[in-house]
């Protein structure tokens, strides 16, 4: 077994778990959400808390599903509740994000603004033009939308121009030297 899996969740109150073969549904104050579990591992609910086993034990194969299964469960009853954020940095002259119905335009230094969409359950504030915020109640799609934003103009290791994770270290590479 795993020990990650072997963990209980609690359950906070005003969240309500329902659990059905191959998913887990979580309703709380922020939403709905609907976890697919992995095969091979059951939930139980007891006593506000959700606890996962495997449906055999003596199968060490099952261990990573046995942890990955409780981890997403976990999330989603985090989500629900609380939320998950993401926040970013663009930093460089002139670069610029705004926030214009269900679409973000950018100024990132290409002779053209960039449209990007507003993905449904996700919720992008920006502040002072250069800061950005990715909310929503699933973790996954909370940081594949930052991540696709940060495509979108990747942090220069030369000038260290772009859109970088709010905290995000970057090392400094030194260009050229012309003799």
């Amino acid at each position: 077994m795993s020990r990650v899996g072997k963990k209980p969740i609690s359950i906070p109150n005003g969240v309500t778990v329902s659990i059905e073969p191959g998913s887990v549904e979580v309703q709380g104050p922020k939403g709905k959400m609907r976890q697919v579990i992995p095969p091979g591992v059951r939930f139980e609910l007891s006593d506000n808390q959700l606890s996962a086993y495997p449906i055999r034990d003596n199968d060490r194969s099952l261990g990573k599903f046995h942890g990955l299964a409780r981890s997403l469960a976990a999330n989603a009853v985090q989500g629900v509740t609380e939320g998950f954020t993401k926040e970013l940095d663009i930093v460089g002259i002139g670069y610029r994000a705004e926030v214009r119905g269900k679409q973000v335009v950018f100024a990132l230094g290409y002779s053209h603004p960039i449209n990007f969409d507003i993905p449904a359950g996700i919720e992008i504030a920006v502040e002072k033009q250069t800061h950005i915020i990715v909310r929503g109640i699933d973790r996954q799609q909370v940081g594949q939308v930052a991540a696709d934003i940060r495509v979108l103009r990747k942090p220069d290791p030369y000038k260290l121009k772009g859109v970088r994770y709010t905290g995000e270290v970057l090392k400094k590479r030194v260009g050229k030297t012309g003799v």
